[in-house]
């Protein structure tokens, strides 16, 4: 089973609330349809000379792409199977997420156009570059929370927050997290999912590095960044990466090669009275590059996505109608 290495935690708990002045100060929304909320997650297809998005998942179980200010999001996708517009668009009910979907996260498959999708009840699917209602490849999970895919081979790394407790537990008076949390990898070849790590703490979105070496993985309740080597000498190996003063979420590759964001929630586990949203930038030893504080614009709320994208960051939070855009 894995070993944990402690190397570089003693820097990343120094460095992790360096803030970089002047960075990211001109902010800009992306604004949901009305009655809509919830993008948690994001991603952008990038073909030729061209990007497209972002694609955001929502909270009534679709999956939306940007078209530009005069138009905004349009329906792109769906994850539950037969799903009704007219009584899932829009919903709020929480309730609702078997019938309508609760996709969590998006990951994109560049070189064929096709978007990975995990959905918190109806688990791992894929669609099209035309859209649609998405392919369900592999089910049965209590939580899937994050996915990403391997630039190189095209494998699929997912994570489940738990094996006991699903999305709808969370809001339950009393509810604690566990510790059964795992990576896994669909490989759409062989169309076979395995199991490269158990004991996680807490869900969030994995991240493999652009040469397929490693992927990383937040625990966020265990308020900690793991890097499970995928080759090399330390091969099946799982290393602590970063502690983290906070809760992080998803982990995006950087624009730079070998550097990666976290959207990081300070007092999100266990509450105090103020939560603090930050964006931290690091590299694959594990040192802080930088951190962006989001208070102003997401005062007191927890985000889950820190997306750079053509040098803007994109930033998701599941309390929100819209995506927050900051340039410099």
């Amino acid at each position: 089973m894995a070993t944990v290495s402690l190397l570089s935690v003693s820097v990343a708990i120094l460095s992790i609330f360096v803030v970089v002045s002047g960075q990211f100060a001109s902010f800009n929304k992306l604004e949901l349809p009305p009655g809509v909320s919830s993008p948690e997650s994001a991603a952008f297809r990038e073909f030729l000379l061209f990007t497209e998005g972002p694609y955001t998942t929502v909270f009534d179980g679709r999956i939306m792409k940007w078209q530009g200010p005069n138009v905004g999001f349009v329906d792109f996708a769906y994850t539950a199977p037969g799903r009704n517009k007219t009584l899932c668009d829009g919903t709020t009910d929480p309730d609702m997420g078997r019938t309508c979907g609760r996709p969590l996260a998006l990951s994109f498959n560049p070189t064929t156009g096709r978007l990975y999708i995990v959905d918190a009840y109806y688990g791992l699917l894929v669609v099209g570059p035309t859209g649609g209602p998405a392919l369900q490849l592999s089910g049965g999970y209590k939580f899937l929370i994050g996915v990403d895919v391997d630039l190189i081979t095209g494998n699929v790394y997912f994570s489940d927050a738990s094996l006991t407790y699903d999305i709808g537990d969370i809001r339950r008076p009393g509810f604690k997290p566990d510790s059964t949390g795992r990576l896994l990898r669909y490989n759409p070849i062989a169309k076979r999912v395995d199991v490269l790590h158990t004991g996680l703490s807490g869900g969030g979105g994995p991240a493999v590095s652009r040469d397929g070496t490693f992927v990383l993985l937040p625990e966020a309740t265990g308020n900690r960044i793991s890097k499970y080597w995928l080759a090399g000498p330390k091969v099946n190996k799982l290393e602590l990466l970063l502690n983290n003063n906070g809760s992080p979420n998803k982990i995006k590759r950087a624009g730079l090669f070998g550097e990666f964001w976290v959207a990081l929630s300070v007092g999100f586990m266990p509450p105090t009275p103020l939560i603090t949203p930050l964006g931290v930038r690091f590299n694959s030893d594990g040192v802080v590059l930088q951190t962006v504080s989001f208070a102003t614009q997401f005062f007191n709320k927890s985000i889950t996505l820190v997306q750079e994208q053509n040098g803007k960051l994109y930033v998701g939070s599941r309390l929100t109608n819209f995506i927050g855009v900051y340039s410099n």
